[in-house]
């Protein structure tokens, strides 16, 4: 794994883009001025009075989807005076309901997406989530060459590749910098401030909910459980939280990083995820023996035609950043050949922080305009293999009925599969009727690992399946 979490002798230090911290670059307006009436000779001073420059006419944006983000993108548009975007249109089912007094007069307010791509909107926002109908509206869109705007990560994990061919061939944009920890700008970054570097390396915190579970288990060691039932009563976690807590969401955001940073299409169930739910406060008793913490790590390695990828619970230095990023903050490390190791920080969802990042998409949309027409071209994503065969050292928690024997019958299995035991480590005072312990191996490959798991889980003093975590040192 290229991303370290750690700092190891010899690295150079991570670079922090802090997305709480944006520093503002100040123009001294009347220090220039001075300088200027002491150095310029009064021939070549300017006019006092110099024409006025034609202003190139506000992008029109239309808006379809007026939920929490919508409105907040709809009230950062409605409160601008720069006359760079001017919102022409709301799409929203059951729209009568939705209107809002502090929305302009001339807004048209519709049901009708064809309504949207009829219209003379140069930009179409599109924040309904979900791939249907939302692909089918993003394509028509950039069909007829209206450039997009979205914050829908599965549409861009599965089809993103496809629509950016599609934009290119009709001389328009596709901007998605908030389908990923969207309060940082992490995907402007890779697409701009990083492409003069050859990325070959993605890690993050993806998921805010898991992250806010994780830390308090960790913190309070509170059971699993109740720690999902207060990430729900706080608005962190929905009643259905599986898509968070088995790595289905991160794993499709890992998709568009790979996609962004590493310019390679891998669809999001290419990518092995796994649960957070075995994980409980004794893990984190005795991760903390070993200087670690656990998160759940999303991890993409290009190595010449293979990407190595995998969404997880993973054990990381409790002193490097993953293991200092608390509650549901997202953080992103990337690792490139020439610029070295970057990281992302910042608020990873919530209405207004999306809002943000979909507004600085359009403004970048609509300042390219004034560039004039964009070049068509193909655009050339690599199609690697995909693979989950890491080489790490790895923890393995075992829960079983206390027996003579235990230690050797795993053992056995280890060696018969030629993997090697690094450490054991057994806390006092559990119940032997179900006894947690663990065994830590040194490094290994994922394939040569599991068909021992499998074996030592069928074992009859094993009450439960192993928990087996990589220790990403």
């Amino acid at each position: 794994m290229p991303i370290l979490p750690g700092m190891p002798p010899g690295a150079r230090p991570l670079r922090f883009y802090f997305a709480e911290a944006h520093v503002a670059r100040m123009i001294k307006k009347s220090f220039i001025l001075e300088s200027t009436l002491h150095t310029t000779p009064p021939e070549q001073a300017m006019d006092a009075n110099p024409a006025p420059r034609d202003r190139p006419p506000a992008c029109r944006v239309a808006l379809v989807g007026f939920g929490t983000v919508g409105r907040a993108v709809a009230k950062i548009l409605c409160e601008r005076s720069d006359g760079l975007l001017h919102l022409t249109h709301i799409c929203n089912r059951n729209v009568e309901r939705k209107k809002q007094p502090w929305v302009p007069s001339d807004v048209i307010w519709t049901e009708d997406f064809q309504t949207i791509l009829k219209s003379d909107a140069d930009i179409v926002i599109e924040l309904i989530g979900g791939l249907h109908p939302a692909e089918n509206l993003v394509r028509g869109a950039l069909q007829a060459g209206k450039s997009v705007v979205t914050a829908n990560k599965q549409l861009i994990a599965r089809h993103g590749p496809d629509l950016l061919q599609l934009a290119s061939a009709n001389g328009c944009q596709l901007e998605f910098g908030a389908s990923v920890a969207g309060g940082v700008p992490v995907l402007p970054a890779l697409r701009t401030g990083l492409c003069g570097d050859r990325l070959h390396g993605i890690a993050g915190i993806l998921n805010g909910t898991c992250n806010y579970i994780l830390s308090r288990i960790e913190t309070v060691r509170i059971p699993f459980s109740e720690a999902l039932e207060e990430a729900q009563a706080r608005g962190y976690a929905e009643a259905d939280a599986s898509e968070d807590l088995d790595g289905g969401d991160a794993r499709a955001k890992l998709s568009i990083l790979a996609l962004a940073g590493l310019h390679v299409r891998v669809s999001p169930e290419e990518i092995r995820a796994r649960t957070i739910r075995p994980v409980d406060a004794v893990d984190f008793d005795y991760a903390a023996e070993l200087g670690c913490t656990i998160r759940q790590i999303s991890r993409a390695d290009l190595k010449a035609t293979t990407l190595f990828a995998d969404v997880g619970p993973s054990l990381v230095p409790a002193s490097s950043p993953f293991g200092r990023v608390q509650r549901n903050l997202n953080l992103v490390l990337t690792s490139g050949e020439y610029g070295g190791d970057m990281a992302f920080l910042g608020a990873g969802a919530g209405g207004d922080p999306t809002a943000v990042a979909v507004v600085s998409d359009l403004m970048a949309v609509a300042e390219s305009f004034a560039a004039g027409p964009r070049p068509r071209r193909a655009l050339q994503f690599a199609s690697p293999k995909v693979s989950c065969d890491f080489e790490t050292p790895w923890y393995l928690r075992f829960l079983v009925k206390d027996q003579p024997g235990i230690i050797a019958g795993l053992a056995a299995i280890l060696s018969a599969h030629q993997l090697n035991i690094d450490a054991v480590l057994q806390k006092p005072g559990f119940d032997k009727a179900a006894l947690p312990f663990v065994i830590t191996l040194e490094p290994c490959r994922d394939a040569q690992l599991h068909p021992a798991l499998q074996e030592m889980s069928a074992l009859p003093f094993a009450l439960k399946p192993c928990l087996c975590l990589p220790i990403l040192r």
